[in-house]
């Protein structure tokens, strides 16, 4: 059986930035929120940390600056994926001699690696490296999808020992954990999807919610896992119309204006992203308001 990485939720954090790079005081703050409230994970240079327009030596820093805050209290697991095997097997060798806990290896984008390819993408990467990989499908940004039949596959590298599953599609989910079984953990990569996973056997989520909301969605997964089912019950669809605001445009749009209302000096994206409307502004924060974060 493959042990995984952590149980219950993972922040998928958010990157503060300003005009000169990393706001590293106000990504500290975060980070602290982000322990003190029980988080049980954290995940740096991630999709809600804009990897995708951060340079490689911003993705070190990052990285090395999140194990260096948490001190071992949490788990630092590091996005290190690519398009380019050679650039994610550099940034997983990096991540691993500054001491992260494991890294989020998502699917290569843009050139849409056949499944083969993908089984000989995440074996390249994984042999480079002796830390635990959790490997991130989500069809939806990179038009690569982890087939079940190749979950299967690569759940058979011994380092490879967990999925982001971020396709939506409850079906493949259910059948990677037919056929994968206690080889390969599985976490929801959809918030609004976190107890139809762990009822198929997920052991948590990677979260945008948690970035605002750590405690909540911590203990969501934890009463699931516990057997407290109307309480997580609860507390999952008593988000929904929260998590609904936080994806009304692309992420981590809304999360950032979020975090911005909640105190946080966290800025806009980074172009080609742009800063919330005032519509989806408003609602924002009266679903906020609502789930109690204000």
């Amino acid at each position: 059986m493959k042990n995984p990485l952590f149980i219950g939720c993972g922040t998928a954090i958010a990157t503060p930035f300003t005009e000169n790079g990393v706001n590293y005081d106000e990504f500290k703050k975060l980070i602290e929120f982000q322990i003190s409230e029980g988080i049980d994970a954290i995940i740096v240079c991630g999709t809600t940390g804009e990897s995708a327009t951060m340079s490689t030596e911003e993705k070190k820093q990052v990285i090395k600056f999140a194990i260096d805050t948490a001190k071992k209290r949490v788990p630092i697991i590091a996005g290190t994926g690519s398009n380019n095997t050679l650039s994610a097997i550099e940034m997983s060798k990096y991540a691993e001699s500054v001491g992260a806990d494991g890294l989020l290896v998502v699917t290569p984008y843009y050139n849409k690696a056949t499944q083969n390819g993908l089984v000989a993408h995440f074996k390249a990467i994984a042999e480079s490296v002796s830390i635990p990989i959790i490997l991130y499908s989500v069809q939806s940004r990179t038009g690569t999808n982890i087939l079940p039949e190749t979950a299967l596959e690569l759940s058979k590298i011994p380092n490879i020992v967990a999925i982001k599953e971020a396709s939506g599609n409850l079906s493949q989910i259910a059948s990677i954990a037919n056929l994968c079984r206690d080889d390969l953990v599985i976490y929801s990569g959809n918030d609004d999807q976190v107890l139809p996973v762990l009822s198929l056997g997920g052991k948590g989520v990677i979260s945008v919610l948690s970035n605002i909301a750590p405690r909540q969605t911590s203990k969501m997964v934890h009463d699931f896992l516990d057997g407290n089912f109307e309480s997580a019950k609860k507390t999952q669809l008593d988000a929904i119309p929260l998590i609904n605001a936080l994806f009304s445009e692309v992420n981590p749009i809304p999360v950032k204006e979020a975090l911005n209302i909640m105190g946080y000096n966290f800025g806009i994206p980074r172009l080609p992203l742009t800063k919330l409307t005032d519509k989806n502004k408003e609602i924002l924060r009266k679903e906020m308001e609502n789930f109690g974060l204000l």
